[in-house]
Order: C-alpha cells, then sequence, then structure tokens
C-alpha cells in the first residue's frame, strides 16, 4: 500500500499529470495517508482538487450548496469547466525558460501572479477567519483579491489584513443613494478599483443550492440575520436603511457608468459581459476594463463557458482596456490557455474557498502555490518567459 501511495503521488506531481484526464483524477482522489483518505494538512496537497471533500468534510450542507451549485439543470457550471478539454499546449523546445516571470500590472500596480481571488460573498460561512484568511494569502503571495459587496468582514479591515488596497466587488442595488454610500466607503478605505456585477439583474434559479438548504437544520447566526434579508446584514451595509432594497436592480442600462463616474474616482470594471457586443459597448460608454464571467455559472444558465467567450471579446475590445477572465479555472495549465486567448488576468473562486474551508489561510495559500507552479511548468513547456509571450500560438484548438 505505501508504494503505492508513493507512486500515485509522484504521478500527481508530474507535469504529465494535467494530460491524463479522468484516470489521472481517480488516481489522485485514492486514499491519501491518513485513515479517511484526505490530506492531513495544506501541504499536502498536490492539487486544488486535494480540498475539495475536506472541505466538503468541514463545511455545512446549506453553505457547501452555496458554493458549489449552478443556476436551472446547470449546464453553464459544466460548460465553463469543459471548455478548457477543448484547448491544447502548443510545446516548444530550445528556448532559454530558465527564468519564468509570472508578474502582472494592472492599474499602475504589479501583482506577482496573473492569478486573481474573485469576490466570494460571506467567506465566515465557510472558515471563521473567511475574508481575513484570504487577504492574508493574498499578501503572503502577491495576489489580487477582490472583495464582494456581501463580505462578511468590513472593507477597512480585509485591506488592513491584505497590508495593500484591494479591489471592490459591487452589487449596484435598487436604490443609486445607497449604491453610492457602498462605493464612497470602499473608495475611502483606499480600494482603487470597482467592479460593477451586472450579470444578475432580476435573481436565479438555484435549485441544487436550496435542495441542499432543506438538509441543514441549523440556525446559523454567524452569517445570518435572525430576521430580514442575508445580505443587508452584511458589514457593508451597517448604518444603511436597506428598506425594501434589492441587491441588484433590473432596469440597469450603460448610463449607469456616466452616473458611477461622477461619484467616484475609482477606476470603472465590468464584471458579468459574455459577448462582442456588450464589450464593445462598455468601451464606448467608458469602463476602464471588463471581467468575462458569468458568476461561475451561478447567473443565467446559456450553456456557453466564458473562456468560449473570451475570444470574441479580446478582439472586440483590441487591448483598450484589460480583460479578465473567470470560471472553470482549476489548473495553471487553464490560466495559461486563458491568457492566450486575450486575459489580462484570470480569477479563480471555488478553488481557493477549497482550501479555506479545508485549512484556512494554509489552505488558500498552498491553493495559489500550487497554481502558480503548474502556471510556470505550462509556461515552461510553451517556452513562454513572461506573460507577454504567452499568445494565441501557444495553444491549439483541434478541428
Amino acid at each position: 500500500m505505501n508504494s503505492r501511495r508513493a507512486f500515485i503521488s509522484f504521478l500527481a506531481a508530474s507535469p504529465l499529470y494535467a494530460g491524463l484526464g479522468h484516470f489521472s483524477r481517480s488516481l489522485a482522489q485514492a486514499p491519501a495517508p491518513g485513515g479517511d483518505g484526505l490530506i492531513a494538512r495544506a501541504g499536502d496537497a498536490l492539487d486544488v482538487f486535494d480540498f475539495e471533500p475536506v472541505a466538503h468534510r468541514n463545511i455545512p450542507p446549506a453553505h457547501w450548496g452555496y458554493l458549489v451549485s449552478g443556476v436551472d439543470g446547470e449546464d453553464t457550471l459544466k460548460a465553463n469547466r469543459a471548455a478548457y478539454s477543448r484547448y491544447q499546449l502548443q510545446a516548444r523546445r530550445m528556448i532559454d525558460v530558465s527564468k519564468i516571470d509570472l508578474s502582472v500590472e494592472l492599474f499602475g500596480e504589479k501583482f506577482n501572479s496573473p492569478i486573481v481571488l474573485c469576490p466570494l460573498g460571506a467567506q465566515r460561512a465557510f472558515h471563521p477567519e473567511g475574508e481575513l484568511a484570504v487577504a492574508k494569502a493574498a499578501k503572503a503571495r502577491g495576489h489580487l483579491q477582490i472583495l464582494s459587496t456581501v463580505t462578511s468582514t468590513g472593507v477597512e479591515d480585509v485591506i488592513a489584513a491584505r497590508g495593500a488596497p484591494v479591489w471592490f466587488q459591487l452589487y449596484t442595488t435598487s436604490s443609486f443613494d445607497v449604491t453610492t454610500k457602498l462605493v464612497k466607503r470602499a473608495e475611502a478605505a483606499g480600494c482603487p478599483v470597482v467592479a460593477v456585477t451586472v450579470d444578475l439583474p432580476a435573481g436565479r434559479n438555484i435549485e441544487t443550492a436550496l435542495r441542499l438548504a432543506r438538509t441543514d437544520t441549523r440556525t446559523c447566526t454567524a452569517c445570518h440575520a435572525p430576521t430580514g434579508s442575508p445580505f443587508f446584514s452584511r458589514p457593508m451595509f451597517s448604518h444603511i436603511d436597506a428598506a425594501g432594497l434589492q441587491t441588484t436592480s433590473s432596469s440597469l442600462t450603460w448610463d449607469f457608468i456616466k452616473r458611477l463616474r461622477d461619484v467616484t474616482k475609482m477606476k470603472i470594471l465590468i464584471k458579468g459581459l459574455e459577448s462582442a457586443q456588450d464589450a464593445d459597448l462598455a468601451v464606448a460608454n467608458g469602463a476602464d476594463g471588463i471581467i468575462v464571467s458569468n458568476h461561475g455559472g451561478r447567473a443565467t444558465d446559456t450553456g456557453r463557458g466564458t473562456l468560449e467567450s473570451l475570444p470574441e471579446i479580446a478582439t472586440a475590445v483590441r487591448g483598450r482596456v484589460p480583460v479578465l477572465l473567470d470560471g472553470g479555472v482549476r489548473r495553471g495549465s487553464d490560466v495559461l490557455k486563458a491568457l492566450a486567448l486575450g486575459a489580462t488576468a484570470v480569477g479563480i473562486g471555488r478553488p481557493y474557498i477549497w482550501g479555506l474551508g479545508a485549512y484556512g489561510q494554509p489552505g488558500v495559500d498552498r491553493v495559489l502555490e500550487l497554481l502558480d507552479n503548474e502556471l510556470t511548468l505550462a509556461m515552461v513547456g510553451v517556452g513562454a518567459r513572461n506573460l507577454r509571450e504567452i499568445t494565441r500560438a501557444s495553444i491549439v484548438r483541434p478541428a
């Protein structure tokens, strides 16, 4: 048994591992040292998937359902992941790859990696330290963190833990006055960028999350107020009258960017675009950047992965503003594929929450380390010494 485990560990650490598909995934799920077959500490993880079953064990059913589910039949959730399998890396040889630079600059700030910690609300639902643990891991490894409007920790405390500014994700709400208060608080705290989420104009059908919530009988006052909407009990809404308020607005138009520009000096990104037409309109209406996103498969169930939308959006933008992407990223090679198709930086969501739910800050730190290491090896494989050298020629899409 020990020999078998050693062999599995060797395979999982090998650069060949990423190409072994379903077979490799089965190997990695074989029992690791420990009676329950789960990794015993963050450092034992060989890929981000090792954290998922530990997080599942630790996280209550309703919170787990919120994390893992999509909408409707979850076709988009599956499509986000499946899109990466349609591209292959184009191997190159005889290039000096002794020095690899993962760094990226966004709006004048340099980060050690293009891998971004995307916004995900109420992170104390997954670990008591929540967003603070994530901020400390982001600080340790020099990654960008984007904080949700419905964070379970106030923006000021997260920035203090990060030791540097974070970006702020904005739910526009049905009141521009409330929206203005949220934005001004984030700006006063030091956030240089606001990412306006536009992919949830009228709610969503979260079947799986609701089914799992029915199995959870706890009274969860740590995450939800005893009465009223759980969203408006969160720290960013303290001292705000939320009576009758909705988190998003179904009447949102491009005029919102102009109105927002009048109340903030922060850079404005539009998060949740999936078409060339909307990307072109965003730039024309003054957006400083775009995040190609379908809310991790939790918005409209289009059945189309964000990676499939990326090339047309990058073509429409023509380098005028940064284009970020999230959705389905699980490997460093996924990050490279997105960069090759036109992304400036690439976001992760569920993987770092798996790490958080499993082992707190050390788990998030290890997730980032694993993905950075995998990206480095993928760049070596395609002969790209820095992000600028990752081009469309770095990948192949077979006919």
